[in-house]
């Protein structure tokens, strides 16, 4: 029987993505790789825990959750998250962004200064600008206010970004025109918290790091892996946690790599993809959530 692996998410480093497995392995990811797994027959997924801890209960989770934790994991891991505000003497200095996905998909959030690009990467912004840095309630305040002033979201949906990623325009000009839009809006408004220093607008542009040029439209999204499962094809592109992968017979299907997480996975040789796909809705409003 083919051991079985646990994987622990996608990650970004300095050379492309790569994926996470439990007990410290990496599996560096290059286009035009083949992606090939199976999910072991009678497997059950199971939650992976909050904060570094195992989930006390091993409890069963949806094969749809991109979570992949119980109700209370859940609970745990958010009650410690910069996203809770339950960390307000956070001494850490943060940044303030502008991150564009698409025509019509801005928006603007928070990082530590520490952590460089990186959440822009997880994301999948397909380019933005920084816009200031500062103690962490100054960059919340300034996040609130562009909410507030320029109803700029502080999210938008995996499923809107991942349908417009064939269709992006084509020079990085036109790619961050929004941005730099945005960008003056946001610094002549008035209300700035005065302990947030304001950043000139620099776009940084991420097509070629996620390998979106000339990428095919996606027929589709796997919606979930299931026990017995297989996924298999050529990677054409990742971003954030998406991988783009195209299948022996044409077409391209997007894989979550956060629905990976919380099963045992096997090896699968030239394997296809046989577990639940759903195609895009045909009208993507701006800004609104497929699901």
């Amino acid at each position: 029987m083919a051991q079985g692996w646990k994987c622990s998410g996608l990650s970004w480093s300095a050379d492309g993505p790569v994926l996470r497995w439990d007990g410290g392995r990496h599996s560096a990811l290059t286009w035009g790789k083949r992606v090939a797994f199976g999910v072991a027959e009678g497997g059950v997924r199971t939650c992976v825990g909050a904060r570094g801890n195992a989930c006390a209960a091993r409890a069963a989770v949806s094969g749809r959750s991109t979570g992949a934790r119980c109700e209370e994991c859940a609970r745990l891991d958010r009650a410690h998250s910069v996203a809770a505000d339950t960390l307000a003497d956070d001494p850490r200095p943060y940044r303030v962004y502008l991150a564009w996905f698409g025509p019509g998909m801005v928006k603007v959030g928070i990082t530590a200064q520490e952590r460089g690009s990186a959440r822009l990467l997880e994301q999948g912004a397909v380019c933005f600008s920084w816009l200031g840095t500062g103690p962490l309630m100054a960059a919340r305040r300034t996040e609130e206010l562009l909410r507030a002033a320029l109803a700029v979201p502080d999210r938008i949906p995996y499923g809107a970004k991942r349908a417009v990623r064939s269709a992006l325009p084509e020079s990085v000009a036109e790619r961050s025109a929004e941005l730099a839009g945005l960008h003056a809006r946001a610094v002549a408004l008035g209300g700035w918290p005065e302990s947030l220093a304001c950043e000139p607008y620099r776009p940084v542009d991420h097509v070629e790091v996620f390998g979106l040029a000339a990428l095919p439209a996606a027929a589709g999204e796997v919606s979930e892996l299931v026990a017995g499962g297989v996924v298999g094809g050529r990677l054409r592109a990742a971003a954030g946690p998406d991988l783009h992968l195209e299948r022996e017979g044409g077409g391209v299907v997007v894989l979550d790599t956060r629905l990976m997480t919380g099963w045992e996975l096997v090896p699968a040789d030239g394997a296809e993809i046989s577990v639940p796909v759903r195609g895009f809705k045909e009208a993507q409003g701006v800004q609104d959530g497929l699901f």
